[in-house]
């Protein structure tokens, strides 16, 4: 299956939303996330286990599945992003393949473009297939459409994918999203 990802542009962008960005995907941290309380720990916990469980067709190594699971709750929420949003996303870009390279060159899970690797990164785009590399690249990218946009998802997600304006692909992810909503135990 081949990865989704338009003929994203570069775009000329101001020093301080190109620093911004930089700043965001250097930051060494782990993902590994802290709670204020038991409570949204155990939230957490919740989620990890069912999304495993949706996931685990898809990819079956139990490991594999917890350690990108982690990831994408640690990078979603430390851009500002829900999990199923994320999450949906992958869904259409990648099918969650960690090598899923696009007739255009998008790389990894999130389907990042290699030039973002120059503009905010090291240079080094093999990084790409890197799990915590692609997911925070691409959770601080489309953290910085939907800002572009004012907020607006159907933009931002057409801005990310490159085909802004029309209409499939924001379809798709939203469509997708849903799939990973997470509806906590009462």
């Amino acid at each position: 299956m081949p990865a989704w990802a338009g003929n994203q542009k570069e775009e000329a962008m101001a020093d301080s939303v190109r620093l911004a960005l930089s700043k965001a995907i250097s930051d060494p941290r782990p993902p590994k996330p802290s709670f204020n309380n038991i409570d949204e720990r155990i939230r957490y916990l919740h989620w990890l286990g069912e999304m495993s469980v949706r996931l685990k067709r898809r990819i079956p190594d139990y490991q594999s599945r917890i350690e990108l699971l982690e990831t994408i709750w640690y990078e979603s929420k430390r851009a500002g992003l829900d999990p199923a949003l994320v999450m949906g996303l992958m869904q259409v870009e990648s099918a969650f393949r960690k090598y899923a390279t696009s007739v255009v060159g998008a790389r990894g899970y999130m389907q990042v473009m290699p030039f973002w690797s120059r503009v905010i990164g090291d240079g080094d785009a093999k990084k790409l297939f890197q799990m915590q590399t692609n997911l925070r690249y691409g959770c601080s990218i489309l953290r910085m459409y939907i800002d572009m946009e004012k907020g607006d998802l159907y933009l931002a997600l057409g801005r990310y994918n490159g085909s802004r304006g029309k209409p499939e692909y924001p379809n798709a992810v939203l469509a997708n999203w849903k799939n990973w909503e997470y509806v906590p135990p009462r």
